[in-house]
């Protein structure tokens, strides 16, 4: 790279030293387009190819994110005035051309509404240093990436994401990068994108790894997309159809959204989202679960895994939640379908525990635990090779009622303890074992998107090899979770 430029398909680009790089020897380039903005000609389209510029354009300091409010904490900061060019990704990079270094995609987590690539928390330097070229993409969120139009695409934030795999492997040989050494990592929100990604047609043959952390169930059917999207509508005082749609700005959109989540209560808990992956059609024709149990992920090395006390995060932290009622917790379990001693199960399991903790002990497994571990033992079963963590180290902040809650493995796996998030979620600065942890993370991930090896047994028929994070690590010979047995007849089905 000569002074930091680097040659791409759409242009040349100029870079700079990452300021977290101790000796400047990561040089990250921001926000590169990847596709056109996705607004005027293009709202609600598939990504259209940027359009290609002459001389050397700086991309030393972050462009816009996409669309969105501050429903969850990640939220960046947008406004109506900024810039539409918003779909571009940043790739962070101590490797030079012909190097052919390993190649990390990452995508942002967010309840599919919220999130950047820009969020700190996700800066790629110390990922970089240990080895792999790293990429951030932003991508379409919210009705703009999610929302069913008439007459367009479904699921516009994953056909976004291809879009940035394709821009990937076209052009990540001149940061130093092996287009044919892919691994797309994501969590929450990301990590349910990475195994659509999986399962989607448009993504084949663009990456050859994935982690997923933290893999959120909530996918959904055409019917309830399109529900969701007459409702919209409706609020923001328009009739269903793509023309009306898209001459709506994106700020009155964003307000339609907010009445939609005020009207949906979900016992007493306010819902963060209601976008996810739409299933059943051509992006996405069958579930990932559906894939991966008749071998369609067969061909992708996974990593994979999920927190101790996920839910903690939206409970303890994300909004004022009152749950000491018995009588709450059991309307919980009917409400998911679990069988009629559930609630025993748990409380078995978790001898002492609260009614608000077996609530957020439920919860966590409703929402990411339950679908995160079978999707796990589906990809093994399917012929694919599945590598199994448990992130168990805990926050200490709020006299430890976070616990190893959602979120909190992202500055560990990134190696940035030292950022804000990590600093408040470890109550100031991290101790030695902390910084121990983290380096073993990173390793965990370099090594896997090296050679498709974390550094522990996979997932057989036979048995799911846990891997737990934590000060100290354990590696468990089986799946340590006994309320398994009460899911076990419970569909994971899109809704």
């Amino acid at each position: 790279m000569t002074e930091n430029v680097v040659t791409t398909t759409g242009g040349r680009v100029r870079g700079a030293a990452s300021p977290r790089s101790a000796d400047g020897s990561v040089i990250v380039h921001r926000s590169i387009p990847y596709a056109a903005a996705p607004f005027g000609e293009h709202r609600f389209a598939a990504p259209a190819p940027p359009a290609p510029w002459d001389g050397v354009r700086d991309h030393t300091s972050f462009g816009p994110p996409p669309p969105q409010k501050p429903h969850l904490v990640g939220a960046a900061a947008w406004s109506p005035d900024m810039s539409d060019d918003c779909l571009t990704l940043t790739v962070w990079s101590a490797a030079r051309p012909g190097d052919r270094a390993p190649v990390l995609v990452w995508i942002h987590g967010g309840a599919y509404i919220v999130g950047a690539s820009s969020e700190p928390s996700y800066d790629g330097t110390r990922l970089a240093e240990s080895g792999p070229v790293v990429v951030g993409i932003n991508y379409r969120i919210g009705f703009e990436g999610f929302g069913h139009v008439p007459g367009r695409p479904d699921n516009r934030g994953i056909l976004d994401q291809a879009a940035a795999l394709r821009w990937v492997r076209d052009n990540i040989e001149n940061f130093g990068g092996d287009p044919d050494n892919v691994t797309v990592a994501g969590e929450s929100a990301g990590a349910g994108s990475v195994v659509c990604l999986m399962a989607s047609p448009d993504a084949r043959g663009l990456f050859r790894r994935a982690i997923a952390h933290s893999v959120p169930g909530d996918m959904i059917t055409p019917d309830t997309a399109r529900s969701v999207a007459e409702r919209i509508a409706a609020a923001a005082g328009v009739p269903y159809e793509a023309e009306s749609l898209s001459a709506l700005s994106p700020e009155k959109v964003l307000d339609a959204i907010d009445v939609v989540l005020a009207e949906t209560p979900s016992g007493g808990f306010k819902p963060f989202t209601c976008f996810a992956p739409v299933v059943g059609g051509p992006e996405l024709p069958e579930s990932p679960l559906e894939a991966a149990a008749r071998g369609g992920t067969a061909g992708i090395d996974l990593l994979i895994g999920h927190n101790a006390h996920e839910f903690r995060l939206f409970t303890e932290l994300g909004q004022e939640v009152r749950i000491d009622d018995e009588q709450v917790l059991r309307d919980t379990v009917a409400r998911l379908g679990l069988r009629e001693d559930a609630v025993e199960v748990y409380r078995a399991a978790h001898p002492g525990a609260s009614v608000r903790e077996l609530f957020n002990a439920v919860q966590s497994d409703a929402v990411f635990c339950e679908y995160t571990v079978r999707f796990a033992e589906a990809h093994a079963c399917g012929g694919g090779r599945a590598f199994f963590f448990r992130f168990a180290a805990e926050s200490t902040v709020l006299d430890g009622r976070l616990g190893a809650c959602h979120g909190l493995d992202l500055p560990f796996a990134f190696g940035n303890l030292d950022g804000d998030f990590g600093m408040f979620l470890l109550d100031g600065a991290p101790t030695e074992a902390h910084h121990d942890l983290a380096a073993r993370m990173v390793a965990a991930w370099r090594d896997f998107a090296a050679t498709g090896d974390p550094g522990w047994a996979s997932v057989t028929a036979e048995a799911t090899v846990v891997k737990e994070w934590n000060t100290p690590d354990v590696l468990h010979p089986g799946h340590v979770a006994p309320v398994r047995e009460v899911w076990a007849d419970v569909p994971l089905a899109p809704k």
